[in-house]
């Protein structure tokens, strides 16, 4: 039933509430930013760890990326469009977290090619692989 709070989850409503955050910090790239450094803050463990790397990896080697929240998750934007996003693996009880590129980040090549990969921990080979891909997405 349309309008009836108990016609969505807990999870569903809470979501909403944080779309419409995000919606608000859209103009507001201080607010935005301080919302992703408040979304690391509540992760923990490895998905801390790893969110607050990507973070500083887009900062040094993306400089033009703003950072956003998208679907309450970290993720970085060109003109307003999301190019990468973080998402924890604890948020979603799964194996691992995701490094995803969304539809706007240039990694094409030929007619198939990835757009998400699984995290575990950020090693240094795989710091210079998500540089490398973070340098592909906004080339």
């Amino acid at each position: 039933m349309a309008g009836n709070d108990q016609s969505f989850t807990p999870e569903e409503r809470k979501a909403m509430r944080e779309r419409a955050k995000e919606l608000k910090n859209q103009s507001n790239k201080a607010a935005a930013e301080a919302d992703v450094m408040a979304k690391i803050a509540e992760m923990s463990g490895t998905d801390k760890a790893m969110a607050q790397k990507i973070h500083e990896l887009v900062k040094s080697h993306a400089p033009d990326l703003d950072a956003k929240t998208w679907y309450g998750m970290p993720a970085y934007a060109k003109d307003g469009k999301t190019i990468l996003f973080f998402q924890s693996a604890g948020k979603f009880k799964v194996r691992y977290a995701t490094l995803g590129f969304s539809e706007n980040a240039n990694l094409d090549q030929g007619p198939m090619w990835p757009n998400a990969y699984a995290l575990t921990k950020i090693d240094a080979a795989t710091e210079k692989e998500i540089i490398r891909l973070i340098k592909l997405a906004v080339s």
